[in-house]
C-alpha cells in the first residue's frame, strides 16, 4: 500500500498522525500542511466511525490510538469520552465525510501549502 512518508521513520510518522488526530478531536480544527491534512482526514473519519458503533471493543480501539489527554479540567473529560459522548452522536445520521480540508495559503518560512482540518 502506498502512503506518504513525510521524510520520517514509521514510528515518528505514526506518533505525528496520533497527535494530529487527537488535536482535531479536542479543538475541532487544526492548521497543518496540506499533505498532512489529507492524510489525517481519513484517520479522524475512521475514529468517528468506530465511535458511532459505541461498543466496548470500539472504545478500546479508539483509546489505543488517540492520546490520553484531559479535555476539560473541571469535569476531567478525556478525548475518548468527548468522542463517544459529544462528537459521535452529532454524526449519527451521517454516513461519512466528517472532516473537511480547507486550503489556507502558503507558509511564509518555507512556502509549504497550508490547510485547516476541521470537523464538519
Amino acid at each position: 500500500m502506498w502512503n506518504r512518508k513525510f521524510g520520517r521513520k514509521a514510528d515518528h510518522r505514526k506518533a505525528m498522525l496520533r497527535n494530529l488526530a487527537t488535536s482535531v478531536l479536542i479543538y475541532g480544527k487544526v492548521e497543518t500542511t496540506e499533505m498532512k491534512a489529507m492524510d489525517i482526514r481519513s484517520v479522524v473519519d475512521e475514529l468517528i466511525t468506530l465511535a458511532k458503533r459505541g461498543d466496548l471493543h470500539a472504545r478500546r480501539q479508539v483509546a489505543s490510538y488517540v492520546r490520553d489527554v484531559v479535555v476539560d479540567k473541571n469535569s476531567k473529560q478525556t478525548v475518548v469520552q468527548k468522542l463517544f459522548d459529544e462528537i459521535a452522536p452529532k454524526y449519527a445520521d451521517r454516513k461519512g465525510g466528517y472532516t473537511r480540508v480547507v486550503k489556507t495559503g502558503i507558509r511564509r518560512g518555507d512556502s509549504a501549502p497550508m490547510a485547516y482540518v476541521e470537523l464538519v
